[in-house]
């Protein structure tokens, strides 16, 4: 049994992850997705379940994530249901890493499932446009702010200020679709050019619809474990390295600078805690709900500078390849995508992404990864460093 002694910090590792079935699951409840999901994990990790001591989980049931860890047939003794929109699952594996490394869990799951195209499908909920009329929020509803609004507003600034064309935000979309037609898992997979997207129908002006995301059904899972566990997986371990989170505003009138995402924060303190730099990293799983949090994203992490996240995403030769599944553009996004990222960027270190592999141009497998989710429209950031070593 591995020690919880405090003495020391332990090192956590990514021992097993899944997706459930992805895309169009007509046929399946979300909980249905939380379960298949969690299994293929624990599979994938070659434990048993009994090393689940903590759960983290956020999004379904009247007290979450109780009703999962019911559902599982889990008794954690350490639970997170932290709620921070897109950016949760990131923030949720850092406070997991983090519980961890400190004793109080020795294996953590973290399971997502949703059935947002279904449900509408079968008209058992609507699209939602906003997050309410509640707190703060009120003061702008009256304004007519959608949630899709505020990201194009946010767009628009960027640029007013740097110059940023809609062509260099369409080949955000491009690229994404490139990677998703490599991905048998993607639920979009037919080539877009730039003109497709420019000539779709608007959505919120600058975003026609292949700047926003699409709606899937799916679920997936990553169980994080004490370094104690490593020699019992059954694959190599993928390291936590570093971790950041950070909050913004809600109201867009408390937001300082519309082209200035909290990645710039969680980002720093994610590379400053692994002892890394963005030029180390070769792989980048960034929230895409919109084309534009992509290129605001990349700028906030370091890539590129600010104001030059345009011509960045344009580059056909970066040294960091972006959303190699295909995103949320392209790929899947059932609700919360954070947990997707983490995922793909394990996939690819451990090389088996069923998709776009990125290699060294000398064969071997990249070393380093990042995972940065967004929440709400701008609101909150997480970011999560990854490595094989």
């Amino acid at each position: 049994m591995p020690t919880t002694s405090t003495d020391r910090r332990r090192r956590v590792a990514v021992v097993g992850i899944s997706l459930s079935d992805v895309g169009r699951v007509d046929e399946a409840t979300p909980y249905a997705l939380h379960a298949q999901a969690a299994r293929r994990a624990l599979a994938d990790s070659g434990l048993d379940r009994s090393v689940i001591d903590g759960l983290a989980s956020a999004g379904l049931g009247t007290l979450a994530p109780v009703e999962v860890a019911e559902y599982l047939g889990l008794r954690p003794r350490w639970v997170d249901s932290t709620s921070v929109g897109g950016a949760t699952w990131e923030v949720m594996a850092a406070h997991a890493a983090d519980a961890i490394a400190a004793g109080h869990a020795n294996a953590v799951l973290l399971v997502y499932g949703s059935t947002a195209r279904a449900d509408i499908r079968a008209r058992r909920r609507t699209g939602n446009l906003s997050f309410g009329a509640r707190g703060p929020l009120q003061f702008e509803v009256p304004y007519g702010h959608s949630l899709i609004a505020k990201y194009a507003m946010a767009a628009r600034r960027h640029m007013h200020e740097y110059g940023t064309t809609l062509e260099q935000l369409a080949e955000v979309a491009v690229q994404a679709r490139a990677n998703a037609a490599l991905n048998p898992e993607a639920m979009f997979r037919d080539p877009i050019t730039v003109d497709d997207v420019l000539d779709g129908p608007m959505i919120a002006d600058p975003f026609t619809k292949l700047h926003c995301c699409i709606r899937s059904d799916g679920g997936c899972a990553v169980l994080l474990a004490a370094e104690e566990y490593v020699p019992d997986t059954a694959k190599a371990p993928v390291w936590i390295l570093g971790t950041g989170e950070h909050v913004s505003h809600t109201t867009m009138s408390e937001w300082a600078d519309f082209t200035v995402s909290p990645a710039a924060v969680s980002g720093r303190l994610a590379f400053e805690r692994a002892g890394v730099r963005p030029a180390d990293v070769e792989v980048a799983e960034i929230y895409d709900a919109f084309t534009y949090m992509t290129l605001v994203t990349l700028e906030d992490l370091g890539f590129c500078a600010k104001g030059e996240g345009g011509a960045y995403v344009a580059e056909k030769d970066r040294r960091v390849s972006v959303n190699t599944d295909g995103g949320g553009l392209s790929a899947c996004h059932p609700g919360m995508r954070g947990l997707f990222l983490l995922v793909e960027a394990v996939r690819q270190l451990r090389g088996e992404a069923p998709g776009l592999q990125v290699r060294r141009p000398d064969g071997s497998l990249p070393e380093l990864a990042v995972a940065s989710g967004t929440g709400g429209w701008f609101c909150s950031s997480g970011t999560v460093v990854l490595g094989r070593g």
